[in-house]
């Protein structure tokens, strides 16, 4: 029973962020957003929990549901500008949506809920919030664009994932981070075209997902777990190692193709001071997720002979292929441009 349940709260999930993409209004993406966020809520709650997993949903819920308040005013008031005929550009009112819609997608400055209700979740949780619930509230972000906002908004989250990463213990903080951080690369992507940050998007819930589908099979949560765990197939802490510089976007790997894709179009665009900036946060992102990979080699590696058999066969199929794809995906989409 409880497995129907949350089949149908998932699909009300989904179902919501559908109603907020496809709505040509602003009051059906709201409802289409409390949809999504009340389907959520449950969701949070199911399978195994921990002594945080209460505390995120309650934080979750009252940050959405100010952010939701919030937004609802900000569309009344714009309806009010509209209906009155007052012919004035109130940017007030547009500053106050694209605040709303960046809290509820955890970019900085209103990134403050993020890291502690990831804490809280399970791993396919943290990936649902770090993924999927973003889409609807960057598609919202896309029509209402304003330079001078996003540019506050794209160094502090750059800056703010850059540096938060760097004192974490917490394997599911230092992705929280690593998530605000590619949020804003997908804002400044979003200053080009809408296709440049979707595509950005997808490969980063690729990348987020082959990490994090290891850290599930092998319950990882804390960074002395990695460089304890003996049991853990060389081949697979090989793997791991690999994924976690494509999603800090080092070349020759899949994660450093939507960033080669931004700096380009930026450089087209003239804008050498951001995209400086980008990239010197970005070599920083990569030294925690060298120090990560160091302890996951050097640091106690040691193997008892009676463990060399142990193998987790809990959805490694599906955690090689996405591997597979995370390390080769630029080789092969670069001789598939090529050949066209």
């Amino acid at each position: 029973m409880k497995k129907i349940s949350n089949n149908i709260f998932f699909i009300m999930l989904i179902l919501g962020s559908l109603i907020t993409i496809s709505s040509n209004s602003w009051l059906s993406a709201w409802m289409g957003l409390e949809i999504n966020l009340l389907s959520f809520i449950p969701l949070m709650n199911e399978g195994k929990k921990n002594l945080m997993t209460s505390e995120s949903s309650l934080k979750y819920f009252l940050t959405q549901a100010f952010a939701s308040s919030i937004l609802l005013f900000s569309i009344i008031l714009m309806m009010m500008f509209f209906n009155n005929n007052w012919l004035i550009h109130n940017n007030f009112n547009d500053l106050l949506i694209l605040s709303t819609l960046m809290l509820k997608s955890g970019a900085a400055p209103f990134h403050f809920w993020f890291p502690s209700v990831i804490e809280g979740l399970s791993w396919i949780n943290s990936l649902i919030l770090m993924t999927w619930q973003k889409i609807a509230p960057l598609m919202l972000i896309s029509y209402n664009s304003n330079y001078n906002f996003f540019l506050i908004a794209i160094i502090l989250s750059m800056l703010v994932g850059t540096l938060g990463g760097l004192n974490q213990t917490s394997l599911r903080k230092l992705m929280a981070f690593s998530s605000i951080n590619h949020l804003g690369w997908m804002l400044m992507a979003m200053l080009i075209n809408d296709l440049l940050w979707f595509t950005y998007f997808i490969l980063y819930s690729i990348l987020s997902m082959s990490i994090i589908m290891i850290f599930n099979n092998f319950k990882l949560f804390h960074f002395n777990q990695i460089s304890n765990l003996s049991l853990m197939n060389p081949t697979i802490k090989f793997f791991m190692f690999l994924n976690l510089l494509s999603l800090g976007g080092l070349p020759p790997f899949l994660g450093f193709l939507p960033k080669w894709l931004v700096i380009q179009n930026m450089i087209n665009l003239n804008q050498f001071f951001l995209l400086f900036i980008a990239t010197c946060l970005t070599l920083i992102t990569l030294y925690y997720y060298l120090r990560m990979s160091y302890s996951i080699f050097m640091l106690n590696y040691n193997k008892n002979s009676w463990m060399l058999g142990y193998n987790n066969n809990n959805n490694l199929n599906l955690t090689l292929i996405l591997n597979f794809i995370s390390i080769t995906g630029l080789m092969f989409i670069t001789l598939i441009y090529l050949i066209i």
